[in-house]
């Protein structure tokens, strides 16, 4: 073999060597196990009975979600009222990390919060519909989040029942003297609201609703609706079944998160958790829709409950009264009259709009 034969030949050998070991390279690179991911195990408690229709079982629905967007990398055990925590101790487990998630009303936590309930439902304010575009395109959300900061909890919209039934009284409510001396089952300013009017709001949490209404302990309850008042069989404790639902008219359920916890999640887990309570939302708005009616003709014709409507002169009695606590409301606190002002305005512009399309069309639909 001549030099140049020798050089070509070493030349290739080389590059046959370089090219082996090249692809040797990018094989173990593709080929090299996947780091496993990290997981959290996370606690949910609720003021809400264990699988309670629609808002227990909204609170597992969060859950699921969020372990079926995450791939399983967040679990969440649910836990329902009394079973680790107390209904009414649901904020403080969550703020104090006992729990990564609590399902509950906000209203709940007026005493710690006076604008909590503002994030709930006003009397005679925001139907379902106009109070996810004032949380979610308004100021809502970012008010809300205000309210939690200081707590360590960031709150979420996760459902919401529409707008709720009047309450069951075992007395006909023919004029306001009917409400004097009333001892009702009735939280946030809706509860205050019966106060102004001479009545005795009671704040219980759901489980307790039956016993004492049934006992006489409460002579008047209000719960949610059809689809729930049934579950809790409150047509055996009560006759009269009233509407409208004055005091909550779209009422959100919030799931906060211990702010502690939502940041050790990465990124994409923070958003996974946060878009399946939006999604959480939209369900429990529905599943209220669907089922309402249907349990409302239950009650109706299979257990003989009479439907009643509050007197014209009572609601427009109850909604001057609505206002004045409101507006006293507000001026509880500084972030309490942000808040309101804020909702107030976005009301006053969104209600137009429910007049011209939804309110009239519903109206056109019955003709």
């Amino acid at each position: 073999m001549n030099r140049r034969d020798f050089i070509g030949a070493l030349a290739g050998a080389t590059a046959a060597t370089a090219m082996t070991a090249c692809g040797q390279k990018e094989e173990a690179t593709t080929t090299a196990p996947a780091q496993p991911q990290q997981t959290f195990e996370w606690k949910m408690v609720t003021t809400w009975p264990k699988n309670f229709p629609g808002l227990g079982t909204g609170a597992n629905n969060v859950a699921r979600l969020i372990e079926e967007m995450s791939g399983g990398r967040i679990k969440v055990k649910v836990y329902g009222a009394g079973e680790l925590v107390g209904a009414f101790e649901v904020f403080d487990a969550v703020s104090q990390g006992n729990a990564q998630l609590g399902h509950a009303g906000a209203y709940y936590w007026k005493g710690k919060i006076p604008s909590a309930p503002f994030f709930s439902s006003v009397p005679f304010g925001l139907t379902a519909t106009e109070m996810n575009a004032w949380l979610y395109y308004g100021d809502g959300l970012t008010l809300w989040e205000e309210a939690y900061k200081p707590f360590g909890l960031i709150p979420n919209p996760a459902g919401n029942s529409g707008t709720q039934m009047g309450g069951w009284f075992n007395k006909e409510i023919n004029s306001m003297d009917d409400l004097k001396g009333l001892k009702m089952r009735m939280p946030g300013l809706g509860g205050e609201v019966l106060k102004r009017a001479g009545g005795l709001p009671v704040t219980l949490p759901g489980g307790e609703i039956f016993p004492s209404l049934q006992s006489g302990a409460l002579d008047a309850t209000e719960w949610v609706g059809p689809y729930n008042d049934l579950a809790f069989g409150l047509y055996k404790a009560a006759k009269y079944y009233y509407t409208p639902g004055w005091h909550e008219p779209g009422t959100t359920m919030e799931c906060m998160i211990n702010e502690k916890a939502f940041n050790e999640l990465p990124a994409d887990l923070q958003s996974i958790v946060r878009n399946a309570m939006k999604v959480a939302n939209l369900e429990m708005l529905s599943e209220y829709t669907a089922h309402n009616q249907q349990a409302l003709k239950t009650l109706i014709e299979k257990h003989g409950v009479v439907l009643k409507h509050f007197p014209d002169e009572v609601l427009r009695e109850l909604k001057r009264l609505s206002l004045e606590v409101v507006e006293e409301a507000a001026k509880s606190d500084a972030l309490s009259g942000k808040v309101w002002a804020s909702q107030k305005t976005f009301m006053a512009q969104v209600s137009k709009w429910t007049e011209v399309s939804e309110q009239a069309f519903v109206a056109s639909r019955a003709l």
